[in-house]
């Protein structure tokens, strides 16, 4: 694998341009920042410039067929969603979700490397200085490098980081019985048996700290123990009682809402757009809810939905 040749052949630049591009590349990102969904405080996008995201996607293409990504992992897969996340835990009575504290700002070009070379993935010194310089971002408030929010090759990074993790855990959770996957740092464990998970949890903080160093940390505020009794949450979508999923009465509620405005010509095209998506989302997750909205409306409505631009 020579990364350098195939960056200068591809892009028709010679080597000593590319790597002074790479030089700079970390800084050449507009960063803004976004609510947290259901938290406090602020998540901080680094968005790559133009000419610094076309590098990221070829490397990515290169890439694809040398890092290594575990089955349990669901996260930007094709042909995988949040419903495929859900799927494993369906029959379960019991659910651990645990979310790691900070994880793309946590992932540095050293773990990347490191864990590259555990699976015996060599770069050679000058491939690694490209790779430093195209994948990762260097935050001008704390002055390292990391893994930026927003760049086109971070979910392929982000996913492979933990293949080491993710099949130690696997392995274990096949020993207890347990149900294992992973959407980028949401974490979620099914079982029959409570005390099992409650025994899993502190096994999950040890082996985080064997392999990583204490690098990756559990955020222990957004760990949640959860069963039949009460509502069981993963990626967005509830688990029935029955094992079926939901998306849930408020938002079944504001759909039909939408669908209402649009027969009285009073949907802005916004809302529409964002409506034709979730009519999309629900039919997989969902397939009754969408029988009962044809029902209500009229399935020519709904089609005239699906179709609009």
């Amino acid at each position: 694998m020579n990364i350098e040749k195939y960056l200068s052949e591809n892009l028709s630049i010679n080597i000593s341009a590319l790597h002074s591009f790479s030089r700079t590349a970390p800084h050449r990102y507009k960063v803004y920042s976004i609510p947290k969904r259901n938290s406090k405080g602020e998540r901080i996008i680094a968005h790559p410039s133009k000419e610094l995201k076309f590098i990221q996607k070829m490397i990515i293409k290169k890439l694809t067929d040398i890092l290594p990504l575990h089955e349990s992992v669901i996260s930007y897969r094709k042909k995988k969603s949040i419903v495929n996340n859900v799927i494993p835990h369906l029959n379960s009575s019991f659910l651990l979700k645990i979310d790691l504290k900070d994880f793309f700002p946590s992932i540095e070009p050293d773990l990347f490397f490191e864990q590259c070379k555990l699976l015996d993935i060599h770069f050679s010194d000058n491939d690694k200085k490209l790779l430093t310089g195209f994948l990762f971002w260097r935050n001008r408030k704390s002055s390292k490098l990391q893994l930026s929010i927003g760049a086109p090759s971070s979910p392929l990074i982000s996913n492979f980081i933990l293949y080491r993790f993710d099949d130690r855990i696997t392995k274990l959770c096949a020993s207890y019985n347990v149900n294992y996957t992973r959407y980028a740092d949401d974490l979620s464990f099914s079982t029959i048996s409570n005390s099992i998970l409650l025994k899993l949890s502190e096994e999950i903080s040890a082996m985080l700290q064997e392999i990583f160093q204490g690098r990756f940390l559990i955020n222990h505020e957004k760990t949640i123990f959860s069963s039949k009794a009460s509502n069981r949450h993963i990626t967005g979508i509830t688990i029935t009682n029955s094992g079926e999923m939901s998306l849930g009465r408020n938002f079944k509620r504001n759909i039909s809402a939408c669908i209402h405005k649009f027969t009285l010509n009073q949907l802005p095209q916004e809302e529409l757009l964002k409506l034709k998506g979730h009519l999309s989302f629900f039919k997989h997750v969902e397939p009754y809810f969408i029988l009962r909205m044809e029902s209500k409306y009229g399935k020519h409505i709904l089609d005239k939905i699906r179709k609009s631009q």
